[in-house]
């Protein structure tokens, strides 16, 4: 993204030592937020399993639950189609329906909500003249890919109504990433706006590493948390994580057998349990390392304040991420410590670009 896609706002009608309120800023985190919400619910569904018990999609309809007893049990036989229901909750109640149904229906709502959320504040803004073309075309594109999001997670739900009751890890990794990528764009944006930022400080920190070197660092490391966030989702929809509960070994070994399998080789990396767990476990390891790493070798450097905090929550949450990943494996996946683990995933990503938008020239 153009580090001048989020320019709008200048100090120029701002009382002296005042800091001027950015609405357009409060609004997009307030976006970011729900996105950040919209991912750990659909991280609950997935654990619960309520993620098929709707078997219908109503985008435009289907904002309201059933709301008699013909339209539950309308909802309910649609459900005994599902391959679930019948492999898995053949002897499931209405009553235990309902339950399950309710979770997914919350996701779903929530993301219309979403949509709404971003839509009307974003009119309001442009027809007060306080978006500028460039950002309000940046915001069009953005609002594009969340109704894009909303048909992807229908043909990831869909993937598991047809001969097994499980969504396909390709389409799971897939809908996780277009929903951060939606929640980066906002969060890259907003963080951008911030008033009276001094960002050509960087360029004469007094460090030995080179500010543009600082740069690449940072961008590589939002590019290895992304990474490692995907390799995780393979994992969930693979249930990769109900196996080899152990760390650091993996049936007793630091390379467990059967990793190479597959033919052809390459599938390994995306079906094989043994390959996608120990894949995910080098490069939670590799993240680990590197984020303190680059907080370490800039501690005591002259940058922006903004940049060092930045830096330091992203080291701090790498740490409270890593012992959660560890812990939901040596557990075996409770749904409270993978919710976690899939929020605090959200977070590090969210550190990952305010530390990189920090270190951006405007």
């Amino acid at each position: 993204m153009s580090a001048n896609a989020d320019q709008h706002m200048t100090t120029a009608d701002v009382a002296p030592g005042r800091r001027p309120i950015d609405g357009v800023a409060v609004w997009l985190y307030a976006v970011a937020a729900m996105v950040f919400t919209m991912v750990v619910l659909g991280g609950l569904t997935r654990l619960t399993h309520s993620g098929l018990s709707m078997v219908e999609w109503r985008p435009v309809t289907g904002w309201l639950p059933p709301m008699d007893d013909a339209a539950w049990a309308r909802v309910f036989e649609m459900y005994k189609g599902s391959p679930e229901y019948r492999e898995v909750n053949a002897d499931m109640t209405l009553a235990e329906f309902k339950g399950i149904f309710w979770l997914e229906f919350l996701h779903r709502l929530w993301g219309r909500l979403i949509g709404v959320a971003f839509a009307v504040p974003f009119a309001y803004f442009v027809v007060k003249g306080m978006v500028s073309r460039r950002l309000g075309l940046w915001l069009v594109g953005i609002f594009a890919l969340g109704g894009l999001q909303g048909g992807l997670g229908w043909f990831m739900v869909k993937s598991g109504l047809v001969d097994q009751p499980d969504v396909s890890q390709y389409r799971l990794a897939a809908h996780l990433s277009l929903a951060l990528l939606i929640y980066v764009l906002i969060l890259w944006i907003a963080i951008g706006r911030r008033v009276g930022r001094r960002s050509e400080q960087v360029d004469d920190i007094g460090h030995s590493i080179p500010s543009s070197a600082i740069r690449r660092t940072a961008a590589g490391l939002l590019g290895l948390i992304s990474i490692t966030i995907f390799s995780g989702a393979l994992m969930a929809g693979l249930d990769a994580g109900l196996t080899y509960n152990t760390f650091p070994l993996m049936d007793g070994s630091l390379v467990p057998d059967g990793m190479m399998t597959m033919s052809p080789v390459y599938l390994n990396f995306f079906e094989n349990i043994t390959t996608v767990q120990f894949d995910h476990r080098v490069l939670a390891v590799s993240t680990f390392f590197a984020v303190l790493g680059f907080w370490w070798r800039l501690r005591g450097g002259k940058l922006p304040t903004p940049a060092c905090r930045a830096a330091s929550a992203m080291a701090a949450m790498v740490v409270v991420q890593a012992s959660l990943g560890i812990a939901t494996l040596l557990l075996v996946v409770p749904i409270a410590l993978g919710v976690l683990h899939q929020a605090g995933a959200v977070i590090l990503l969210g550190t990952a670009v305010w530390a990189l938008r920090e270190l951006t020239p405007k």
